[in-house]
């Protein structure tokens, strides 16, 4: 299949381009964050020529469509949709927590993950997929969690960049690996994503989002700024 796949639900931006060919993927990362509204088109360009592909040419456009970050996942979703209304092509909108379970499945293959990305606020993006026979299944929808409340059973690795912002807090046990939900994860999920219907006119190329509140009022703030003043005089030499 001739596929386009891209990721901006993070600070790394991740394009992958497959021909069809059975040469392996193209790829391009950089950035992501404020300047992936910028530079996603002219690198999308640039993958599709050194591939040799037309837009109408693809099966299918594959996007993280969240949860992740708010300014991330609105462009890869206006991005989809333009590019796929554009050239006729149906989207697949694939969770990016999903991904990020089948990356930690390539790089070390693990079959339960619970998957976690910093969700910024003191709180992380959380969902949990098992893979059983080939194919992911979710155990536990995408929420938005504080890293203490986060369950991990027994023979379980965690997997994600929450990992690294909130290690200390997350619960012990259970194999840690250092995931992003790339392009190339989105890759290889599309197929399965295709089978279970997932294809979608790209007027249906929405984000997912989890949190509907993003940012805090000015007593919230004031209050969080006295909270963390509390914390750190109790944990201060000499604290009583």
């Amino acid at each position: 299949m001739k596929l386009l796949a891209f990721d901006t639900s993070t600070e790394t931006l991740s394009i992958a381009v497959d021909a069809g060919t059975g040469a392996p993927a193209l790829t391009r990362a950089a950035p992501g964050g404020a300047q992936a509204s910028a530079t996603l088109v002219p690198m999308i360009r640039e993958l599709m020529a050194r591939a040799g592909l037309a837009l109408a040419g693809l099966d299918a456009i594959a996007f993280g469509r969240g949860p992740g970050s708010f300014t991330g996942l609105r462009t890869a979703a206006a991005v989809a949709q333009g590019l796929g209304f554009g050239a006729g092509v149906p989207v697949l909108a694939i969770d990016t927590l999903l991904a990020v379970a089948e990356e930690a499945h390539g790089q070390h293959g693990a079959t339960r993950v619970v998957a976690l990305l910093d969700a910024r606020m003191d709180e992380v993006y959380a969902a949990a997929y098992e893979r059983l026979d080939g194919h992911w299944h979710a155990r536990q929808a995408p929420v938005l969690l504080r890293p203490e409340a986060v369950v991990v059973p027994p023979g379980w690795a965690l997997a994600g960049n929450g990992l690294e912002v909130y290690a200390t807090r997350l619960p012990a046990g259970g194999e840690r690996i250092a995931a992003l939900p790339t392009a190339q994860a989105l890759l290889r999920l599309a197929p399965q994503a295709l089978a279970d219907g997932g294809a979608h006119p790209a007027a249906q190329a929405l984000p997912l989002y989890i949190r509907d509140k993003v940012a805090q009022t000015t007593e919230e703030r004031a209050a969080d700024r006295a909270r963390k003043e509390l914390l750190r005089g109790a944990t201060a030499p000499g604290s009583p």
